[in-house]
């Protein structure tokens, strides 16, 4: 007996539509804990290396440096030696004694390379025989001796042999001994020969021969007939 063909017809089994789509494999849903230790399983190798990142950087941190072997100390502000009753001579290439600085007390700062001075009595000689002498209560100079300031009823006499004396006075003065040079920006007291001045500041050049006050300036001067060729040049300068 012959049966017409009959149609194909999809017979479903009644899943629930969260199974999957037809034609797709059908997956069991994993329990909640499973799938957490997958995911941590998953993450582990970053994890360790994370921990023994952190464990690298404490023990370098926490390491103890080798025996000796310290941070460079901050430079100190103290003085490094004192002395007292103390001379300091240098000497010229010709074994003439070219500066003496003599005083009470001495202070060097190892900072700054500083000394510090009470009660300072300095003697400079020049090539040319000029001889210059100064004191003030307390004097701050560098390492070598080339630049001193003076401060507290500070005087500075300087005279060639046979020559005219040059005196100045003030609260503070500073000397340039390596370019023979005297400056203040406080008022002072300047007596050369017979002529006296009283200014706001000055400066001296001694290599120029040149000697300018700063205003205000009051002077006795003495009588040009008088004066002396060798005398420094001098000249006042307005209020700064």
């Amino acid at each position: 007996m012959h049966l017409p063909d009959l149609p194909e017809v999809s017979v479903q089994l009644g899943l629930p539509e969260a199974a999957g789509a037809p034609g797709q494999p059908v997956r069991a849903r994993q329990p909640l804990g499973r799938r957490i230790l997958q995911g941590l399983s998953s993450y582990l190798p970053l994890l360790l290396m994370a921990v023994l990142a952190a464990g690298t950087w404490w023990l370098v941190r926490n390491t103890p440096g080798m025996p000796g072997a310290k941070a460079p100390a901050p430079p100190s502000q103290t003085p490094d030696y004192t002395m007292t009753g103390f001379a300091i001579t240098r000497f010229a290439p010709d074994g003439q004694v070219a500066l003496r600085i003599a005083g009470d007390m001495l202070r060097h700062f190892p900072a700054t390379d500083r000394l510090e001075i009470d009660g300072v009595r300095i003697r400079a000689t020049a090539p040319d025989g000029r001889i210059t002498d100064a004191t003030a209560r307390q004097a701050v100079a560098n390492g070598d001796g080339s630049e001193i300031q003076l401060l507290g009823s500070a005087e500075v006499v300087s005279q060639l042999p046979g020559g005219q004396r040059l005196e100045v006075r003030g609260e503070f003065l500073h000397a340039f001994l390596r370019f023979e040079r005297l400056r203040s920006h406080l008022p002072v007291l300047v007596r050369h020969g017979g002529t006296e001045a009283r200014a706001g500041g000055l400066d001296y050049d001694n290599l120029q021969r040149q000697l300018t006050l700063a205003g205000p300036v009051r002077a006795t001067v003495q009588p040009p007939g008088r004066a002396r060729a060798t005398a420094p040049a001098a000249s006042a300068a307005g209020p700064r």
